[in-house]
């Protein structure tokens, strides 16, 4: 990728794009036994779209955002929700680090232009993780300073206000069409980096 213009900044997607978004693993974990082998894999696909849905409506903090979805797919399998494991399912999310290589990448970026994180996490959870990179990011915007979530075309107007930039003089990364990359390009930004995750 070529640019005539160096990017005022380059901004990233965090979950799942820089940060392995362990969520399945963690749900597992904590419903352990209770998550039956022949419901687990429609659990957990259920589960990922009701985190979407639930990301589309008004604002509310991410922890509802985990209790509400896995709420709604415990009813759509069958199974008895409780608070509680969603709650632990939260709270694992802050343990989780960079996929491999994205420390030593970010850094050698960051030699040559500034980083910003745009994340769906909340405030507290969006400040432990991009700890977890290891790398100078010159602003970090969570989903709680935002009022909204990705992909909801106003994450990316925030976004352009904050940084005081127009969509062509970012380039943004991101391994979610959905989440970022639709609306990114819905809202102007040409330069787009999608990070094939699986």
């Amino acid at each position: 990728m070529g640019f005539d213009v160096k990017p005022k900044f380059v901004t990233f997607d965090m979950n799942g794009t820089l940060i392995k978004f362990a969520i399945n693993d963690a749900m597992r974990e904590v419903l352990g036994d209770r998550l039956p082998a022949e419901v687990a894999d429609e659990y957990l696909r259920v589960c990922k779209a009701y985190r979407i849905d639930e990301c589309l409506g008004d604002y509310k903090p991410f922890h509802q955002i985990v209790a509400s979805s896995m709420e709604r797919a415990s009813r759509w399998v069958g199974l008895e929700y409780r608070e509680e494991e969603a709650r632990a399912v939260y709270e694992i999310v802050p343990s989780w680090g960079p996929y491999p290589g994205v420390t030593d990448a970010l850094n050698r970026l960051a030699e040559e232009v500034p980083l910003v994180i745009v994340t769906n996490s909340d405030t507290a959870h969006a400040e432990r993780l991009s700890k977890n990179l290891q790398a100078p990011f010159e602003v970090v915007i969570s989903a709680e300073e935002m009022g909204m979530y990705k992909p909801r075309l106003g994450a990316f107007e925030y976004l352009f206000v904050k940084l005081g930039v127009t969509p062509d003089e970012i380039v943004h990364v991101s391994a979610s069409p959905m989440y970022d990359l639709r609306s990114a390009a819905v809202m102007g930004i040409e330069n787009k980096v999608y990070v094939d995750r699986g």
